[in-house]
C-alpha cells in the first residue's frame, strides 16, 4: 500500500527526452502518452517571474547563452527553447509557472514542482515560488507537490505557504538526510532510484513520508523498485512505460 495520492508514474520535465524539456510541447506530449502527474524545474527571473527551466544557464536548451537568473521575463519570453532538441520545436517558448499550472488545471493533472534556484537566491526562489503556486492552486484538492535539493528553498517555501507538501531531493545518502527531510516538515523523499532499497522504503513509510524515486528509464529497475513498494517513479520513458500504477511496458 502506497502513501501517496498520486498516480505511480511521473513524467520527467514533461515527456522526458522526447520533447524540449520543460516545455509546454512537452507536457502535452507526455499527455498524450496517458501520463497525468508531471515533474519540473521552476526558478526565477530577474524580476522575480517563476518559470520552467532546469539548468543555471541557458546554453544547453535554448539558442542563447547566459545565467537565466540574470535576464528579465521580457527577455526570457522571446527566447527559442525547442531548436536544440529538433526542427519540430523551433520557436517553442519557455513556459512560466502560471502557465504550467493552467495546463495541468484544466486536465486534473498532478505536478511536482521542483524549485531550482539560481545560486545565491535559494530562500527568496522557495518563497516565491511557493507563493505563486498556493495562489494559482488556491482551493484545489491535488496542490503541488514542491521539491528541491536546497533547504534554504524548502525553508522558503514553508514560510511563504506552509500548507503546501514539501519533498527533500537527495542524491545520495548524506549524514542527516532522514532527519533534514522531518526537520523541514516534508511529506516526502524524492530520491535517485539508485539508492533504494526495502529497509530505505519501510523507513520512510513508518515515519508517513512518501518514498519518490527519479530518474528510473529501464524495465529492471523499474521492477525492483516496485516490489520495493516505492510510491513514485519519475521517469524520462514515458513512450515505454504504462502511466497505469504497478504496469510495465506499453
Amino acid at each position: 500500500m502506497t502513501l501517496s495520492p498520486w498516480p505511480l508514474w511521473i513524467a520527467h520535465r514533461g515527456a522526458g527526452k522526447l520533447a524540449p524539456e520543460n516545455t509546454l510541447a512537452a507536457f502535452r506530449l507526455g499527455a498524450r502518452h496517458g501520463y497525468s502527474a508531471f515533474e519540473c524545474d521552476v526558478k526565477l527571473s530577474a524580476d522575480g517571474l517563476p518559470f520552467l527551466l532546469h539548468d543555471a544557464t541557458l546554453d544547453r536548451t535554448s539558442n542563447v547563452k547566459g545565467v537565466a537568473g540574470e535576464k528579465t521575463w521580457a527577455e526570457l519570453s522571446r527566447i527559442d527553447a525547442g531548436s536544440w532538441h529538433s526542427r519540430a520545436y523551433a520557436g517553442e517558448p519557455l513556459p512560466t509557472l502560471g502557465s504550467i499550472a493552467a495546463f495541468c488545471l484544466a486536465n486534473s493533472h498532478a505536478l511536482n514542482i521542483e524549485i531550482k534556484p539560481t545560486p545565491g537566491v535559494e530562500r527568496r526562489t522557495g518563497e516565491v515560488v511557493a507563493r505563486e503556486a498556493e495562489r494559482l492552486w488556491r482551493d484545489r484538492t491535488l496542490p503541488p507537490l514542491l521539491s528541491s535539493f536546497e533547504p534554504d528553498a524548502l525553508e522558503g517555501a514553508r514560510a511563504a505557504a506552509p500548507r503546501l507538501p514539501r519533498a527533500l531531493l537527495i542524491d545520495t545518502l548524506v549524514e542527516g538526510w532522514f532527519e533534514r527531510a522531518q526537520g523541514l516538515g516534508c511529506v516526502a523523499v524524492v530520491a535517485n532510484h539508485r539508492v533504494y532499497d526495502t529497509a530505505m522504503v519501510a523507513r520512510l513509510h513508518a515515519a508517513n513520508l512518501w518514498a519518490l524515486c527519479y530518474t528510473v528509464n529501464d524495465d529492471s529497475s523499474a521492477r525492483a523498485l516496485l516490489g520495493m513498494g516505492l510510491d513514485g517513479l519519475v521517469t524520462d520513458a514515458v513512450d515505454r512505460f504504462s502511466p497505469h500504477a504497478g504496469r510495465l511496458g506499453v
